[in-house]
């Protein structure tokens, strides 16, 4: 049975919302640039990370991880992935390589696992033996299981010796204001997935020992912001009310308590959006685009994007770049790309260029500056 653990408000957030074959060149007011398709004929690419050797591994929801080398695809793939629980939006997710990795070695991946009573977010890392996944750990696996298809989160980031990770509340909205349970949350764990001692519910009975924030829907992009090294995630909304926060330790975040949309038969979920002792989003959008993956430009490839925040829109199928001022406040969204398909993924490579992962159809393409 899941245990019911509801905390009383914190802190009353006074946040204001505001509200390789090249193919043509694309314009837009801030750079001009070319896409190159690097791998086409792809299902569900879902995560992007790159070895040290520029080696850019890439996975299928389906339960594949692809290597992608001189950016092409040759068919090439490691061996020894886990057998995911492939049902809906379930699968292989998101994948980093650890920070240090050239002096340990370790890839992380996020998947949907499979067990008695359906399936749960799972975190494993593991190392490389040529092609073979070898030494591989399961660092956390969610509790209970559930055959639930939807809303696995799954983003994956690292910041001083942590591993923060997100999970969605699998299609049951109550499960994000109970800290009993870990659905509905951010998660923070050591990198071998020890619960540090100053995570904020340690001290609480019964409580999921590995949560650092609460509230959330299904959080499917997430990073630390290289200039203030603040914490970013964006996460769907129903209908209506994707929102993008700064996540912070042991907050709020409200949903369903409130929220900027309502259910997707036209019903109201709440008709509160703001409650004392719940963070107010950055931005939210309404109607809904669907944001999945997302990061912040540092290249200098891209002079006009920095400290941009790219994200992808599922829904209406496009790249969206989100500028922000130097206090973090929402200042203007533009469409990239429209109309290239479901936008899965847009990560930024350690030679700094820009990938994105598309389904529908499947690919990664490159931004290409024009000089």
């Amino acid at each position: 049975m899941k245990k019911s653990i509801f905390i009383p408000a914190l802190l009353f957030s006074m946040s204001v919302v505001i509200s390789c074959q090249a193919e043509p060149e694309k314009k837009t007011a801030a750079t001009e640039f070319e896409t190159i398709t690097i791998a086409d004929g792809l299902n569900n690419p879902w995560g992007m990370t790159w070895l040290p050797d520029g080696r850019m591994l890439v996975t299928e929801i389906k339960g594949e991880i692809l290597i992608i080398e001189g950016d092409k695809y040759n068919g090439k793939k490691l061996n020894g992935v886990p057998e995911v629980y492939a049902n809906n939006q379930g699968g292989l997710l998101d994948i980093q390589v650890h920070p240090d990795y050239e002096s340990n070695g370790w890839i992380y991946f996020s998947f949907s696992k499979p067990g008695d009573g359906g399936g749960s977010t799972a975190i494993m890392r593991a190392k490389l033996d040529g092609n073979n996944l070898v030494n591989k750990e399961l660092i956390y696996e969610s509790f209970p299981k559930t055959r639930s298809g939807v809303h696995f989160g799954s983003r994956i980031d690292f910041k001083d010796g942590y591993i923060f990770f997100t999970i969605g509340e699998r299609g049951e909205m109550d499960n994000a204001q109970s800290v009993g349970n870990p659905f509905g949350k951010v998660h923070r764990l050591h990198e071998n997935g020890d619960v540090p001692e100053d995570n904020p519910f340690v001290q609480i009975p019964d409580a999921v020992k590995s949560i650092w924030s609460y509230g959330h829907r299904n959080p499917q992009g997430m990073q630390f912001r290289p200039e203030t090294g603040e914490l970013w995630a964006h996460e769907h909304g129903p209908k209506g009310g994707d929102e993008l926060n700064i996540v912070q330790k042991a907050k709020n975040y409200g949903w369903p308590e409130i929220s900027y949309g309502i259910d997707y038969d036209g019903s109201i979920i709440t008709d509160e959006t703001k409650k004392e002792g719940m963070m107010q989003p950055v931005h939210y959008w309404d109607p809904s685009i669907a944001p999945c993956g997302m990061t912040f430009v540092t290249s200098e490839r891209y002079p006009e994007w920095e400290n941009n925040i790219l994200m992808g829109s599922l829904k209406f199928r496009y790249l969206n770049r989100v500028v922000l001022d130097e206090e973090g406040n929402y200042v203007k969204e533009e469409k990239l790309l429209e109309g290239i398909g479901r936008v899965r993924h847009v990560a930024e490579s350690p030679d700094g260029f820009i990938y994105v992962a598309v389904e529908g159809p499947g690919k990664i393409i490159k931004l290409m500056p024009k000089k």
